[in-house]
């Protein structure tokens, strides 16, 4: 058996590859005014849409426990991987990066946790990668810096209508967050050293979208790309945003995904959400 790979549920991997590639998803947990369920398993990105736009809703989200790592780690050791290499989001959004590292402090050397810098299919790209180089069979140390690499050569890009989900989860700063809603402005996010940072400001959702596409398109670079466009009940924008970079990208797009975000990254932006991940193909 090959080196195992592990990430977490806020990867947001496309129904499409189910079964294409060897990975095991650690839920992340999702709690709806006092009830607690596990994201992608118990809890939907609807039910999360509906007590957000109820207002009166507590929703908050909470990272697995470390003893869910280290069970996942001992059962694919047990089956026979020669080890782990564990991909999860930015440490500087979750804590969910430091639960599996004290689990694969538990559990030995065998297993090694890799930081993405980022979430959503920037970490999917990176756990892809991981699971492509151990199904080829590389070593633990050549399936981390898989995922390593390829992390590096993401850029997550988001639009948002309100800031207000994200200050009140702590992702943002209140600064920013009140100059955005002082001035009416629809903010344009994107992920910088795993911290979520505003990167563009305009004035309509029309206009976000289409600077979006020109953001995209600029990160993408001169070479083959992949893209990944998230939304959240906004499925229009979803594939406007995938037609748009289609015509822009032209024969440099390779892979093209639309998925829906779960219910963590749904709980801390809120409706509306329309997002691009570019994966630049080494």
């Amino acid at each position: 058996m090959p080196v195992a790979v592990v990430t977490d549920s806020t990867a947001y991997l496309p129904a499409e590859l189910s079964g294409t590639y060897d990975l095991t998803v650690v839920p992340l947990t999702v709690v709806i005014n006092g009830s607690s369920g596990l994201e992608g398993l118990e809890i939907s990105p609807a039910e999360v849409a509906r007590a957000l736009n109820a207002r009166r809703s507590a929703v908050s989200t909470s990272r697995p426990a470390p003893s869910q790592f280290a069970t996942a780690y001992r059962e694919l050791l047990d089956a026979g991987a020669t080890g782990v290499v564990s991909v999860h989001l930015s440490a500087k959004l979750s804590g969910t990066y430091e639960a599996a590292c004290l689990a694969a402090a538990e559990v030995g050397d065998q297993v090694t946790v890799v930081d993405s810098g980022t979430t959503a299919m920037g970490l999917g790209f990176a756990a892809l990668a991981a699971a492509t180089a151990a199904s080829a069979g590389q070593d633990l140390l050549e399936v981390r810096d898989a995922a390593r690499s390829h992390a590096a050569l993401v850029s997550t890009l988001f639009y948002v209508d309100t800031l207000e989900f994200l200050r009140r989860g702590g992702r943002i700063g209140a600064a920013s967050a009140l100059l955005g809603t002082a001035l009416s402005v629809k903010p344009i996010l994107h992920v910088v050293d795993g911290a979520i940072v505003v990167r563009d400001k305009v004035r309509t959702a029309g206009r976000a979208l289409a600077k979006l596409v020109d953001l995209a398109v600029e990160a993408s670079g001169e070479g083959e790309v992949d893209i990944a466009v998230h939304h959240l009940e906004a499925a229009d924008r979803a594939t406007a945003l995938a037609d748009a970079l289609v015509v822009r990208l032209g024969d440099r797009l390779r892979d093209c995904y639309i998925t829906e975000v779960g219910a963590v990254v749904a709980a801390h932006v809120g409706p509306g959400v329309a997002g691009v991940v570019v994966h630049r193909r080494p």
